[in-house]
């Protein structure tokens, strides 16, 4: 291929294949003809996707006013003082505008009409010395209105008459509306008018101090305060954030949102300046210079203005300290496993028009959102990549790991999307090295679609995390009954956009699955998966199996997730701009303009739902975070203070699925309170002598790959000594401190769960424990939590892992029974306790199981407890699997290690006892182990990993 023309600089620079590696895009794609005419054609509101055209709308001489509406203003006010020599009389106008529902105002002096009367003279008669076609020719026809009569007058009232009259004039006259100095005049930008930002909110050019960023690792030893340098931007304040940006490059620079540290103050002794305006945040501290003292005054006022007015929700504080507040009336809906929740993201992103926003802690591309796959149409990088095509902008923020200790190759996900299309933009945060961030993870999982949707709850778009209620431990594909309840998928391929039937789901030149047209599998390559067995290896190879799913059961993988629309979505996005926006300034390799900057919806247009997900109800909703100065730029740990709140609150029971329960604060290795609230909620039960329950359903072994049969391992075993230390060894444990109260009769309060499922592989029958990852709190059937935040110290604290959780509160009753008494339940939230535990008990197959009540001495004694006894026998008796509590000792172990199980020995008395099973609730073994030290040795790689790794 011959080199471009001497002098000529492609825009694009697409994918291409060099030795078997994608190279990603490195530059947007131009907007076509077509779409800049869709984009200045608006004539009731302008689309966001403006803010990322801003140049080409800028080389195109798009104007930025909404075709066919006039623009009307007024003089309203005058306002008379002295100038710096005291001597002359000044007056200064307030011009108050009206451009369809947008209004603003602006001060101007007479001398800045003289200027802008000035260049309109100077730029009419340089543009009459042109050619011009016909069409071109009627606007440069009329006389532009005269100065002279104002000048000449004295009387102010006259002279603003006047000075109306001359602007209305003008405004009338295309050729003078759009020219750059009236546009600048009138404080008008191209996003002046985009309805979605929100009110017109106040504009100028300014001078912008350089620094200011509160960023561990930037302005290292405060030298910004001595070096720094003036540059000229374009600054727009809206109704909950402030961005500027570079006039001549059409590019947004930077985005300022209000918090709860927002301040504005003036003067020198803020800005060590004259005529200076210091804006700051928590995150940073900005510095801008204006031309006078009362622009100086008349900015802050105005910017203080739109804070405590459209921007009040979020410079107040606000519940547990969270970032925004409750909001009323939310269409909510909570997912138990990811078939739902993988189905209704897929289709949502379909139905996306503007932005897509997704962060994962491990994303993988060729995951498929609806099985069985019998094409490609449902996979994820599939469907961004039609997005993108579409013009849709898909931002994704991934976890950067330690590759050293994970393997889920956040990198390989990377250069695979971004070889999609420029449209797709991928970021990786953080960096190790620079951030001194090496043992805390990105770990919130969220999709947003055109911030008006927002998906979020423990399950990553990644393979393993689709399941369904039947929790299958076999795929092979040669079993009908194996999809039977699965999300299914029309058999026939749906085309691509070219109209292309690409079966193989893998990219030209790539190996990809076979012929999908008749598959039957849920699994394909990398999904089938049971990480204790083995780890995820060659994620860049995602067809290829890396287990043998005829020998090794499948691990079940069961989650809840949640869905939010209107104000709380915008919440939602505004928590993905902000580590978006400040991953960007963080990362100069994110610095250039392939990367934008995120604008926030205004909150005042968040009702105006583009669609809404089927089976959505309203609710009282709250986001909650756990962030810290690293991950976000600010801090916050609303999560765990949401879940203390609601223990302590909780009138009857308490239900909690988590991946972890590490809790108990000694003041040492554990900081988070909400085991001790546990026990406070208990003690406070057993001394007013009222039922009180408490469930904890926890996976019966961490997810760290291991042989259980031998130990399982330093990790695993590092996790169960601090799970077996905050629910029942050692004196801060929660069994412990209830025993000096009430002796045995803590069973009767609490109760420790896992879950557990079989199944017939290859005519041999298998086991294999549920990997609960759920991260769910359920309190009186009438509030849940559901997030991605573990009962741990990492997620809890604020200071390590990033997380996010939802708090939703009915606000539809239904009735229900509670402690054998009627009782007003919340709609969302006992639809949900319901279906854990129709699930988990198998109530279905047993119509005599009432699982109304939680807390009645029948329903938790003979129906919870029980069932999770003789579950637990059974597959005690017909697998000793483990963990067991028939094995206290890495010696009872070794010494049992050849012990032949029933499964083998006689199959069919095996089936006969495994009939007995109902549900997938089974004990917790509480005795495992429990006279080893499970702390890693102080020699292992393990045990010279700081605790705070493990907690």
């Amino acid at each position: 291929m011959s080199a471009p023309p001497e002098g000529v600089l492609e825009e694009t620079v697409v994918a291409v294949r060099v030795d078997g590696n994608l190279r990603p895009f490195q530059t947007d794609l131009p907007i076509n003809c077509d779409e800049l005419d869709c984009l200045g054609d608006a004539t009731e509101e302008r689309p966001l996707l403006i803010a990322y055209h801003l140049k080409d709308l800028r080389d195109s001489n798009v104007p930025p006013f909404l075709k066919g509406v006039p623009i009307t203003c007024s003089v309203v006010n005058t306002e008379r003082h002295t100038t710096r020599s005291k001597v002359r009389i000044c007056t200064l106008y307030s011009v108050r505008l009206t451009h369809g529902e947008f209004s603003w105002t602006v001060k101007r002096k007479f001398k800045h009409f003289q200027e802008l009367h000035r260049d309109l003279q100077t730029h009419r008669m340089f543009m009459s010395l042109l050619p011009r076609s016909a069409n071109q020719r009627e606007p440069l026809l009329g006389e532009i209105p005269t100065l002279h009569a104002a000048d000449r007058t004295r009387r102010t009232s006259s002279k603003q008459k006047h000075l109306e009259q001359y602007l209305n004039s003008l405004l009338e006259m295309s050729f003078c509306r759009n020219y750059h100095h009236m546009l600048e005049f009138l404080d008008v930008s191209p996003l002046s008018f985009i309805k979605d930002l929100g009110p017109k909110g106040l504009e100028g050019s300014i001078l912008k101090r350089s620094g200011g960023h509160r960023i561990q690792g930037l302005n290292c030893f405060g030298h910004h305060q001595f070096c720094y340098r003036w540059s000229r931007r374009w600054l727009v304040v809206k109704d909950s954030f402030l961005l500027y940006m570079k006039p001549e490059a059409g590019v947004v620079s930077f985005v300022l949102l209000f918090d709860p540290e927002f301040r504005v103050q003036v003067g020198r002794s803020y800005t060590a300046t004259k005529y200076g305006v210091c804006i700051q945040n928590f995150a940073r501290t900005l510095i801008i210079k204006c031309s006078s003292y009362r622009q100086a005054q008349w900015w802050s006022h105005e910017i203080q203005r739109l804070a405590k007015e459209g921007g009040r929700e979020f410079v107040s504080p606000h519940r547990f300290d969270a970032f925004v507040p409750i909001r009323e009336n939310t269409l909510a809906k909570w997912y138990v496993n990811g078939s739902g929740y993988f189905a209704d993201v897929g289709q949502a992103l379909e139905d996306a028009k503007e932005e897509i926003f997704i962060t994962d802690w491990w994303l993988s591309p060729e995951v498929f959102m609806k099985r069985p796959a019998n094409g490609d149409h449902w996979r994820l990088d599939q469907i961004l990549k039609r997005k993108a095509e579409q013009g849709v902008k898909v931002c994704v923020l991934l976890f950067k790991e330690v590759e050293l200790a994970l393997g889920i190759n956040s990198d390989y996900s990377k250069r695979t999307l971004m070889s999609l299309h420029p449209n797709i933009k991928v970021m990786r945060h953080p960096d190790h090295v620079s951030s001194v961030v090496v043992l805390w993870a990105h770990h919130e999982k969220l999709v947003v679609i055109d911030q008006s949707v927002a998906f979020m709850g423990g399950l990553d778009l990644a393979y393993g995390r689709w399941d369904d209620h039947c929790y299958r431990l076999t795929d092979t594909g040669c079993d009908g009954t194996e999809t039977q309840g699965a999300e299914t998928q029309p058999k026939a391929q749906e085309p691509g956009p070219n109209g292309s039937e690409h079966q193989n789901g893998a990219p030209e030149g790539e190996e990809g699955p076979q012929d999908l047209r008749d598959n039957r599998k849920l699994w394909l390559g990398k999904d089938y998966s049971n990480f204790i067995v083995r780890d995820w290896v060659q994620l860049d190879r995602p067809f290829e199996d890396f287990i043998d799913r005829n020998k090794t059961p499948r691990m079940p993988w069961r989650d809840v997730a949640a869905v939010v629309h209107g104000k709380a979505a915008r919440d939602l996005a505004r928590h993905f701009i902000q580590r978006w926006n400040f991953t960007k300034i963080f990362k100069s390799k994110y610095k250039h303009h392939f990367y934008p900057c995120l604008l926030p919806k205004s909150h005042s247009t968040a009702e105006e739902l583009p669609f809404r997900v089927p089976g959505s109800q309203r609710a009282r909703v709250q986001i909650l975070r756990s962030v810290d100065r690293w991950s976000a730029g600010t801090c916050e740990s609303s999560i765990l203070k949401a879940y203390i709140d609601t223990i302590d609150n909780s009138q009857h029971y308490i239900y909690i699925e988590n991946q972890f329960f590490i809790s108990c604060a000694d003041g040492r290795s554990v900081q988070n309170g909400i085991g001790d609230a546990i026990v406070k909620r208990i003690l406070r039960a057993h001394s007013e002598n009222k039922p009180y329950r408490v469930f904890v359903v926890l996976p019966l072994l961490p997810g760290f790959e291991g042989d259980i049969t031998t130990g399982g391992g330093n990790a695993i075993q590092a996790i169960l000594h601090f799970t077996y230390r905050t629910m029942c060894r050692g004196d801060q444990s929660i069994v412990a401190r209830l025993k000096v109260k009430m002796q045995d009769r803590w069973r009767e309060f609490i109760s420790f769960s896992g879950l557990r499922s079989h199944a017939c592989l290859q005519d041999s029958l298998v086991t294999e424990l549920i990997y609960v990852h759920s991260k769910m709190l359920i309190a009186d059937d009438r509030k849940y939590i559901i997030g991605s935040a573990n009962i741990n110290d990492r997620s809890m604290l604020g200071s390590r892992d990033s997380e996010l959780a939802v708090l939703v509160e009915d606000s539809e009753s239904v009735p229900s029974l509670m402690g054998g008494q009627e009782y007003q339940a919340g709609k969302l939230a006992l639809a949900l306790r319901l279906e854990c535990f129709r699930v988990l008990l198998g109530s279905d197959g047993a119509p005599s199981i009432d699982i109304r009540d939680p807390i009645s001495d029948e329903f938790f004694q003979g129906v919870w407890q029980k069932t999770a006894a003789d579950n637990a026998e059974i597959y005690e008796t017909v697998f000793r699997c483990l963990p067991s509590d028939s094995f206290p000792s890495l010696r009872s172990l070794k010494d049992r290690a050849g012990e032949e199980k029933l499964a083998n020995t006689d199959p069919q008395g095996a089936r006969e006892k495994l009939a007995g099973v109902r549900g997938h609730l089974v004990q917790f073994p509480l005795d495992f182990l429990s006279e080893e030290s499970l702390l890693p040795p102080l020699n292992s790689r393990e045990g010279m990993i700081p605790v705070e790794v493990w907690t």
